[in-house]
């Protein structure tokens, strides 16, 4: 996981953010920490995570869960993660990582690079709208985004 995390990174990011960072030779440690934290500490035990894999080797990884402490929101979920390989793009596979960490009628919000028109555009299609809310997080502008519920 740890790994798609930051070879997705290096993919979709180079040019947003810094190189020092994407390069790093402490990235994959720092991202087999969170996933380890992600995954076994207790805090974290209503995150949802999903897997894609191709071929028996994992390709795509998602999490989500209530929204952080230090960004209160009033929807329910909040998507923390969903990086694909480039190779996987347009597979379906991003669309079934989102399906299988938010509910598909439920409101959600997540934060989106910008620019990255790509994920934008996947974004929109799975019915996320920007709220006008943006931050710059380690240089980066982010775009707020969310889903209203929909009816049952």
């Amino acid at each position: 996981m740890a790994l798609v995390h930051v070879q997705s990174w290096q993919e979709t990011y180079r040019g947003l953010m810094r190189d020092e960072i994407l390069d790093d030779p402490q990235l994959l440690a720092s991202r087999e920490r969170f996933w380890r934290v992600a995954l076994t500490d207790p805090r974290f035990s209503e995150n949802r995570v999903a897997v894609a894999d191709s071929d028996g080797r994992i390709v795509g990884i998602a999490m989500s869960g209530p929204p952080t402490a230090d960004e209160p929101s009033p929807w329910p979920a909040q998507l923390h993660v969903l990086y694909l390989l480039r190779s996987e793009h347009g597979t379906g596979l991003g669309a079934a990582l989102l399906d299988a960490v938010l509910d598909a009628d439920g409101g959600a919000s997540l934060w989106v690079a910008d620019p990255n028109p790509r994920a934008q555009a996947f974004y929109r299609k799975a019915g996320f709208r920007a709220d006008g809310i943006e931050k710059v997080e380690g240089g980066v502008r982010h775009l707020h985004l969310v889903r209203e519920a929909r009816p049952r």
